[in-house]
């Protein structure tokens, strides 16, 4: 896969401006962008983004991604806080890729088989480095994790991105 590569000091135009038609088309571009990865194939889930640094993670449990106890393995936990922060927070940024730097978990109950939700919030950060937290909540409306990210502005132009492109075409 070839990728775009440009300087993260180049502008960033501003999503979420007057062009909210312009807001939107990122939106679905970032949500394709989500569907086109790999790793998203291992599981059954969809992204929907909200609004602006907000993002919805549709999650479905199976048993597959248990551990020897009986329950969800922490690995389900950190895929579905840190996607769900993750795209709030590339919500802000329509030209760069984010990525991850650190990332805390806090588990509070176990996961089952089922749907599960992430829901993600932009907290703070505008130009190189953002902060998002999330939170899953279970079938039962029970709050069963929740994280904190820090993100920081890649050198990887979204336009370079095939699945964020063909959104956008």
């Amino acid at each position: 896969m070839s990728r775009t590569v440009t300087p993260p000091e180049a502008s960033n135009p501003d999503p979420h401006g007057s062009d909210a038609a312009g807001a939107e088309t990122h939106y679905r571009a970032l949500e394709a962008l989500y569907a086109s990865a790999p790793v998203n194939a291992l599981f059954d889930s969809r992204l929907e983004i909200t609004g602006r640094g907000q993002s919805r993670l549709v999650f479905q449990v199976t048993e597959q991604s248990y551990h020897a106890a009986g329950a969800a393995h922490g690995t389900i936990y950190f895929k579905m806080l840190d996607d769900a922060a993750f795209y709030a927070a590339n919500t802000l940024v329509s030209d760069r890729f984010l990525l991850t730097t650190s990332f805390n978990l806090h588990f509070t109950k176990p996961v089952k088989v089922g749907e599960v939700v992430a829901e993600g919030r932009w907290i703070s950060g505008k130009r190189r480095v953002f902060v998002a937290e999330s939170r899953l909540v279970d079938a039962e409306g029970d709050e069963i994790g929740r994280g904190t990210g820090t993100f920081m502005r890649s050198h990887i132009a979204l336009s370079g991105l095939p699945g964020y492109s063909g959104a956008r075409d």
